[in-house]
């Protein structure tokens, strides 16, 4: 684990108002019997602090907030945060005194069983609330992204595309999808990405018919269709993009589920704007794609939101029913996969405006051949 301290991108970036303004909407969300939050998970420590530490934990008060982490972090801890006194862990309940927590609310989707038993054994005295109220605050923040997180994404996604630019003269190289998606993940490294967003998936012929295929030793061979679908990551933040390109000249079937795929995309794209249900974004490509007669090809959701995680609010899929917000940033990725022969899935990133959507996607997507 890397730490965070006064060189850090995220942190140059951080503003103690940011944090400030969060957690007294944070508040505001939660029912008013409740005295604060207890936050432990990592992404959710650092989206309010700005410091990445695997370990700590971190008090939301009406009449204050606390940072506790052990040795490891608590100098690098207190450099970074100054809107907070920095505590070590084992003034935990010490601490939640202090600060007169007595009914606390946590996050009840990211909290282990065994650890909800032992924080009630431990301080027995306490309330904790584990009822999904604290993930919904949480999740509503953090689907409308700050400008510094913006920033970030948009860092993510320019490395990512260099990315892939340098790696496209490779796919006739004889190397295999392993080899390939080895050198995708360097090159973004090279590039300044502090990380990969996931397990890039590089697949070929009939393994690019498997959505979330795993790249292996098969050597990508001229006819084939190539599904790129990776990202990098900066100050924390990540991107999301996919490609599929033709080794070699494409027959007329692949041109032909390439254009469907293509054009649904277009349309869940017009269709983004403040106020439209998510699942409305995802009907606009369905409905594109059964359309062309390749409904029962397409059978994950458009999209889903990017931020600190790779996979968060909200969803775009039939089920979704959020509105699209100012701020929202979500992948839109519509694909038809036809089993033992070929599939084609294209995918940008978005950020809905005030009157509609910016694509911060700015690959080409005419049909490649490499």
């Amino acid at each position: 684990m890397q730490l965070a301290g006064e060189g850090s991108p995220l942190l140059l970036c951080w503003e103690s108002g940011i944090a400030m303004n969060a957690t007294a909407q944070l508040l505001a969300a939660l029912p008013s019997e409740t005295d604060g939050a207890l936050i432990e998970s990592e992404v959710n420590r650092r989206y309010f602090t700005g410091f990445p530490a695997s370990d700590g934990v971190l008090l939301l008060a009406r009449s204050g907030a606390s940072f506790l982490t052990d040795s490891r972090y608590t100098e690098a801890a207190r450099r970074a945060i100054s809107d907070m006194p920095v505590a070590d862990i084992a003034q935990l309940g010490s601490e939640m005194e202090r600060l007169g927590m007595q009914t606390i609310a946590l996050e009840a989707e990211r909290l282990s069983v065994a650890r909800h038993r032992r924080l009630c054994e431990k301080y027995a005295e306490k309330t904790f609330v584990c009822d999904g109220a604290l993930d919904s605050a949480i999740d509503a923040l953090r689907m409308v992204k700050r400008a510094d997180e913006l920033a970030s994404i948009r860092m993510a996604q320019r490395i990512a595309e260099q990315a892939f630019a340098q790696i496209l003269p490779q796919l006739r190289s004889g190397k295999s999808e392993k080899e390939l998606a080895a050198l995708l993940d360097y090159t973004m490294l090279q590039l300044g990405a502090d990380g990969i967003s996931f397990e890039t998936i590089l697949v070929s012929g009939c393994n690019s018919a498997l959505p979330h295929g795993v790249p292996g030793e098969r050597i990508p061979q001229a006819g084939d269709m190539i599904t790129l679908d990776f990202g990098a990551i900066k100050n924390g933040c990540h991107s999301d993009m996919t490609r599929t390109v033709a080794l070699g000249k494409a027959d007329a079937r692949q041109r032909a589920v390439y254009a469907t795929v293509r054009a649904a995309q277009e349309k869940a794209l017009d269709a983004m704007r403040p106020g439209v249900l998510c699942s409305a974004v995802d009907a606009a490509a369905r409905e594109h794609i059964a359309a062309a007669g390749y409904g029962q090809h397409f059978g994950h959701g458009t999209g889903h939101g990017v931020g600190l995680e790779i996979h968060e609010a909200p969803s775009v899929s039939a089920k979704s029913s959020h509105a699209l917000t100012p701020g929202n940033v979500i992948t839109v990725e519509p694909g038809i996969y036809l089993p033992g022969e070929f599939g084609v899935r294209i995918e940008d990133m978005a950020v809905i405006t005030e009157d509609g959507c910016e694509n911060l996607t700015h690959c080409p997507k005419d049909l490649l051949e490499i």
